[in-house]
């Protein structure tokens, strides 16, 4: 196999997670709550991940693989993280435009560097201390409101350094559950792996939403010709991601899906028509710089 396929495949996965995001947005402008925008990326991917594997394994001919003793572990903490990394994202459009969105999501990979030094006590040269004060710099510059009011701290920055977060914490899980189902085959790893993630995300958002927030899973249902599209997209992003993942580790696969940043403000400005201002423009300049010193450094 190639082994510079993993990076093709990555940005696969950004562009499916750009057009994903895009239409999320277009369904919480309105239609559905940032919670029903969610569930419609995991409720109408489920089944045809479930589809997908399946053809895949009567194909090639081969039994559905064993899965290790850290697999549901791995595979329901990525799974758990995700929803509310998605979550975060979807809220956060309603504060901030489409392209400082995502860029605030991008801080995933420079919060994964300073959880690995915190947490498991990972040296970081002085090239990649740099590169995440460069970082910090951007996030600063993106968190002041563009009118100038409100400061730094507001609910746009928080909810886009969570989503960051989140999704960090997701990569590791789905990357150390792919680690965990007994198969040589990359892409069967990343199937099986997604369409049991996908399946646990469906039941468990519908289960919650029935609670907080009653009738949003049947407005979810009733969308279902534009929701669709979420849950196709979704599927081919989650599965090059997770195909990715299985061939290089996150942090070198989330550096190329980098190019998310310059995807979305494409959306930004060509669907959306919305206008960015210098400092989101060079806050997004500075992550995206920050990130791939970081990348240069490991």
């Amino acid at each position: 196999m190639d082994a510079h396929l993993w990076i093709f495949i990555a940005m696969m996965a950004a562009g499916f997670q750009t057009l994903r995001f895009m239409v999320q947005k277009l369904l919480s402008m309105g239609t559905l709550s940032s919670g029903g925008a969610t569930l419609a990326r995991f409720v109408y991917a489920a089944p045809f991940v479930a589809l997908l594997t399946l053809g895949y394994l009567n194909v090639q001919g081969v039994g559905f693989p064993a899965l290790g003793a850290k697999f549901w572990p791995f595979a329901l903490a990525g799974a758990l993280a995700q929803i509310l990394a998605t979550w975060c994202v979807v809220a956060l459009f309603h504060h901030r435009n489409f392209a400082v969105g995502i860029t605030f999501k991008k801080t995933e990979v420079v919060q994964t560097a300073l959880v690995g030094f915190l947490v498991l006590g990972d040296r970081i040269s002085m090239v990649g201390l740099a590169a995440i004060f460069v970082g910090l710099g951007g996030v600063l510059v993106l968190s002041g409101r563009p009118e100038g009011k409100g400061g730094f701290l507001n609910k746009g920055a928080a909810l886009g350094l969570l989503s960051g977060a989140f999704f960090a914490i997701s990569a590791v899980g789905y990357r150390g559950a792919t680690l965990e189902v007994g198969s040589d085959d990359p892409l069967l790893r990343a199937m099986v792996s997604l369409m049991f993630v996908t399946a646990s995300q469906a039941v468990g958002l519908s289960l919650f939403l029935r609670w907080r927030e009653p009738g949003e899973v049947g407005r979810v249902l009733a969308s279902w010709r534009q929701a669709v599209w979420v849950g196709l997209s979704g599927l081919g992003g989650s599965l090059c991601w997770f195909w990715a993942f299985t061939l290089q580790n996150a942090a070198y696969v989330f550096a190329v899906g980098q190019v998310e940043v310059i995807f979305s403000i494409f959306v930004s400005t060509m669907v959306f028509r919305e206008k960015l201002t210098k400092n989101e423009v060079w806050g997004m300049v500075l992550i995206t710089l920050s990130v791939m010193t970081l990348v240069q450094s490991l």
